[in-house]
């Protein structure tokens, strides 16, 4: 069978992930958030705050805990380092 180089025989494109959706940081009452969500507050990639937490490098007052090897990260500390405590 020929195809043309135009013509697919299997999409071969990745899908996209919908952007997750988080509640306001305002609105948020649990004592610690996983790292996503804490990237997203923050602005940055949750791989930068891997690396943060890996080389302990985080701003004061945003040390991470581990629960069941996941990190979290307190939800005070990102309001501290956000400006909004």
């Amino acid at each position: 069978m020929q195809t043309s180089p135009t013509e697919h025989i299997a999409d071969t494109r990745r899908t996209v992930p919908e952007p997750q959706q988080f509640p306001p940081l305002e609105l948020v009452n649990r004592p610690t958030v996983p790292t996503e969500q804490a990237a997203h507050y923050l602005l940055r990639r949750p791989q930068t705050l891997r690396g943060w937490a890996c080389a302990e490098t985080f701003p004061a007052g945003l040390r991470p805990v581990r629960i069941n090897g996941r990190l979290c990260w307190p939800v005070a500390g990102i309001r501290a380092a956000l400006g909004v405590a």
